[in-house]
């Protein structure tokens, strides 16, 4: 099965608006995904500055022995980041689905208030097809 453990989207402050499980073994309470999205933000932008490449965008790829985790950011600075299992396929890809699926349902909807926590249920359906959607074709290869 597809390996998408847990996706986290954070604003461009460092503040975590939206975190979503995918049943990893070891579930994660609110404190610890808000310390993780604090951490991967501040390392992202570490890197970002240290980095000796003129026009790093930041940490897009950290391979573990257990998960990998993938990021993508926005011309914004909103971060999407996926923990997968190791070696999963065609992260990216997914990442700029779920990106295009923020900017469709998210930043469009009237109600939302940017920066703050998302609470969208065409957003999450839509998350939620995708997600399964990537599950499926990871599954028949």
């Amino acid at each position: 099965m597809a390996a998408i453990y847990s996706l986290f989207i954070i604003n461009k402050s460092g503040g975590l608006i939206f975190y979503k499980d995918y049943g990893s073994a070891g579930r994660m309470d609110t404190n610890d995904s808000l310390r993780l999205a604090s951490l991967w933000h501040s390392m992202h932008a570490i890197a970002q500055q240290l980095s000796p490449i003129v026009g790093c965008s930041g940490i897009e790829l950290l391979q573990a022995d257990f998960f990998d985790l993938h990021c993508f950011q926005s011309l914004t600075g909103t971060k999407f980041f996926v923990v997968s299992e190791p070696g999963a396929l065609h992260m990216e890809a997914l990442l700029k689905n779920i990106y295009e699926l923020y900017t469709d349902y998210v930043l469009k909807n009237p109600f939302y208030e940017i920066e703050m926590p998302i609470r969208c249920e065409l957003f999450d359906l839509n998350l939620s097809q995708a997600i399964q959607k990537d599950r499926v074709a990871l599954m028949g290869r």
